[in-house]
């Protein structure tokens, strides 16, 4: 039995948090799962995991091979997807990670129209809203919507993305539109707690400087989609992601306000970390995303 095969079997139980879901899901035994490993502890001279009846934890040298044996088994995958490339066979598992905000909206089919494209290709999805580390944690691709900072990972911006502040009509009607992003401070809020800011807004001077204001309100949630209907319901003012907000928008459920001070210039990105070969998959992967974007901005 070759290292390699080894390596895979340990990626595959780390990256499912046990041995019987690695074995389900790559269709081999337990028991033979737990022998390759075992083997490749026998080989390294080194214990990888401590081992309970119920449940497995990385020692120190685990944490170090996991990450360096992930990068090394990416590599020989990308290197094997760019010569398939060459043959036009592109197939294969891509790992994503994206907020569920993705999948709460009308973008996320977008992800359902690429696997009736490519059905040799398998999207295996995970939707949550923490900030992952992609090289880390084992993942091909990430889904970010946000203003990009990371300078260390390769980012291709799919489409704008802008956050509006919205109040419905009725509400407006009662407590008054504000005139400032100040004036926030006395007046009810309803709070997403998924997004980066909590109960500190953000908003952008004429100049281009940034600040705050401490926000609250009676309703704290960590849906778009529940932050929404509360605005509708006349319950304050809500920050919503313009692809959330467009339906209620447009019929006139909700309002915008303070559109003047509302930073810009966030987007929609496909995020991968840098790469001497970049995948076929990953590559057909990210086109079809920005064209599909390009397609329904259009629409």
């Amino acid at each position: 039995m070759d290292t390699l095969t080894r390596m895979r079997a340990f990626i595959e139980v780390v990256e499912a948090e046990g041995f019987s879901a690695a074995a389900r899901k790559i269709g081999r035994s337990k028991a033979l799962l737990s022998k390759y490993v075992r083997e490749l502890e026998d080989e390294l001279g080194a214990l990888l995991l401590n081992r309970t009846t119920r449940q497995f934890s990385l020692t120190e040298a685990g944490h170090t091979y996991y990450k360096r044996a992930s990068e090394i088994v990416r590599e020989i995958d990308s290197l094997a997807d760019t010569v398939r490339d060459s043959s036009g066979d592109v197939r294969g598992r891509i790992k994503i990670t994206a907020p569920r905000t993705f999948s709460d909206a009308p973008i996320g089919h977008s992800l359902i129209d690429f696997a009736k494209a490519y059905p040799d290709i398998v999207l295996d999805v995970h939707l949550d809203d923490r900030f992952v580390d992609l090289v880390e944690e084992g993942f091909d691709l990430a889904i970010r919507i946000t203003r990009l900072e990371d300078s260390s990972m390769i980012a291709r911006r799919l489409a704008p993305f802008a956050l509006n502040i919205c109040a419905s009509p009725a509400f407006l009607e009662k407590h008054g539109k504000p005139e400032k992003p100040q004036d926030l401070a006395r007046m009810p809020c309803i709070i997403d707690t998924n997004g980066r800011w909590l109960s500190n807004w953000p908003f952008m001077r004429e100049n281009g400087e940034m600040f705050s204001v401490a926000v609250s309100g009676p309703l704290e949630a960590n849906s778009p989609l529940t932050t929404r209907a509360a605005a509708i319901a006349g319950l304050g003012f809500a920050p919503l992601p313009d692809f959330i907000a467009a339906p209620a928008l447009e019929s006139g459920q909700l309002v915008t306000v303070l559109e003047e001070w509302v930073p810009r210039g966030g987007g929609i990105f496909a995020v991968y970390p840098h790469r001497r070969y970049l995948p076929a998959k990953i590559r057909v992967f990210v086109d079809f995303l920005a064209q599909w974007f390009k397609q329904h901005e259009q629409d």
